[in-house]
């Protein structure tokens, strides 16, 4: 799945046996040779976003923030409106001082895309305070529930008649849980002020990991249960005679972390055939990773028409978007409740929770102006659009330090490279989302350290939730880049889809299924070496 540097390491070794063939002496002296080590291709690479790498946000909070360098001053402009778009905090309509503002909800997750990518990096992990056993989801929770009911069978070939492998919406309330809502978003308002489609509750459960050499960590995972939902007031799993439809056994509900924002653009430029070349289904040499690719529907696609609108999953934890149009404005409609050109109708339009808010209200936030226009313009969409297209790669850190070094090789050895492909160069012509593609992502030699697949990674990660063609065991591999400058940026935020890992280690150790081997090459390395490898994850 990825270029072997063997070939050059036994050239080296046989070169080093014939030199010592012809060294003179007098036969006595017997001299141990140690091969020289070898090291991958990327280890001294720093711009790992080709000509959109800032390298100037090593130390700050902002350091995932920066327009990439190369942008042309009409595309500078954009970015910087979009970035404005991005830090919008919407209002509940009618805001007759601020129309452009006003469309929030009714249900929602947040009020703005900050919330859920802090600094444009990954959300704050909630914290249950010592004492309680559990926390509601709140204003500040960057983190949410996606739902649906669990299909027949598995669903193996897209089409229309199928919703092209689509999760089946839980009925009467969708596809994603929204556990916040304007004033008079729930019948019972006056009981549940601000209320969403139901309340979430956050706890944590954990475990105990144990290395070979006697060390060990503890892991945390987070689990949640889901109360009071709209069509059943106070009902929860526990009760009986459960008749709301969010609480029966056959919907699915899995967590998922805001993601990081920067170099979405690079990652929609791959070209598919480069991609697909990495796909292993069968495991055919051996490794023990597969790889799928995730095809899925595009709204991009179907609004142009197109009779089978499928394309190539890129984004998203499942790889269940395709570009980084679908998954912006989707998320502008979903998470925060802003309809827009793409989505033009509220996220829970046809549910009785809907109709009765908009009779309730007085249909003063349907969702469209008077003029039947979405509450985003085409302008403002397709600015935040752009700007999370073109936000630069941080360069590498400490690329030269012998410990970092020593990790590339590791990370090598463990074969943590079978899933997080290094390198990949952009097109150079053609579009990304149904719109032309801006020249400063053109034929970019990058090192995103992902494949782009969807991997097993084992029991202990699994939701149980298929999406499109994933299966509920498979995840989107994550690219590494800027990895190391997380807690830089955000000093609470978490990895892994539901950020229970508080450490790269801790990601690491909750890796299994495909990646189960490498985990276990991991845990057997020495303190020393373990410590080198996550040096190495650091400098990305």
């Amino acid at each position: 799945m990825k270029p072997t540097t063997q070939l050059s390491y036994l050239v080296a070794v046989i070169a080093c046996s014939l030199l010592l063939g012809g060294c003179g002496g007098s036969g006595d002296e017997v001299t141990e040779s140690v091969p020289e080590q070898i090291y991958p291709d990327y280890t001294d690479v720093t711009a790992l976003g080709g000509d959109t790498t800032t390298f100037d946000a090593s130390t700050s909070g902002h350091g995932f923030s920066t327009p990439a360098p190369n942008l042309n001053a009409p595309g500078l402009a954009q970015h910087l409106a979009g970035d404005v778009n991005f830090e919008t905090a919407f209002t509940t309509a009618p805001n007759s001082e601020h129309p452009d503002l006003d469309g929030l909800g009714p249900v929602f997750n947040n009020a703005d895309c900050n919330s859920c990518h802090q600094r444009d990096g990954r959300n704050s992990t909630p914290i249950v305070p010592v004492g309680k056993a559990r926390i509601k989801l709140g204003s500040d929770a960057g983190i949410f529930l996606r739902i649906s009911k669990a299909p027949n069978q598995p669903c193996v070939t897209g089409t229309a008649a199928n919703n092209y492998c689509a999760p089946i919406p839980v009925p009467n309330f969708g596809g994603q849980l929204f556990h916040r809502g304007v004033l008079k978003a729930r019948a019972d308002w006056e009981q549940n002020l601000f209320g969403g489609q139901a309340d979430v509750y956050l706890s944590y459960e954990t475990k105990v990991v144990s290395y070979p050499d006697g060390s060990q960590v503890t892991l945390k995972k987070p689990l949640f249960a889901v109360e009071n939902p709209f069509d059943a007031p106070g009902e929860t799993k526990q009760s009986s005679n459960l008749t709301s439809n969010l609480l029966q056994d056959d919907v699915l509900m899995g967590w998922r972390n805001g993601m990081p924002v920067f170099g979405l653009g690079l990652l929609e430029a791959i070209p598919e055939a480069d991609i697909l070349a990495l796909v292993d289904e069968n495991d055919t040499n051996g490794d023990k990773i597969s790889g799928r690719a995730n095809y899925v529907f595009d709204a991009v696609k179907a609004q142009k028409g197109d009779t089978h609108p499928v394309s190539l999953g890129r984004f998203g934890w499942k790889a269940n978007t395709p570009s980084v149009r679908v998954q912006s404005l989707g998320a502008l409609r979903g998470d925060i409740g802003i309809t827009n050109p793409l989505f033009p109708d509220e996220s829970i339009a046809g549910t009785s929770m809907h109709d009765s808010y908009l009779t309730r209200t007085g249909f003063v936030d349907s969702g469209s102006d008077e003029h039947g226009a979405p509450e985003a313009s085409a302008a403002f969409s397709d600015d935040v659009v752009f700007y999370a297209e073109t936000l630069a790669v941080p360069a590498r850190r400490n690329s030269g330090n012998a410990d970092v070094r020593e990790g590339a090789r590791l990370f090598e050895l463990v074969n943590c490279s079978g899933c997080h492909q290094p390198r990949f160069v952009t097109k150079s012509t053609g579009e990304i989302g149904g719109k032309p593609m801006a020249e400063a992502l053109k034929g970019q030699t990058i090192y995103p350290f992902s494949d782009m697949l969807l991997h097993d990674m084992g029991d202990e990660l699994a939701d149980g939730r298929p999406d499109f063609l994933a299966n509920g065991n498979e995840w989107r591999t994550r690219p590494l880049w800027g990895i190391g400058l997380t807690k830089t940026v955000n000093p609470q935020a978490g990895f892994l889809h539901d950020g229970r890992a508080a450490t790269i280690e801790e990601a690491i150790l909750w890796h299994g299924g495909e990646a189960q081997t490498s985990t276990d090459k991991f845990m057997a390395l020495s303190v020393t070496e373990r410590t080198q490898l996550i040096d190495f994850v650091m400098s990305l």
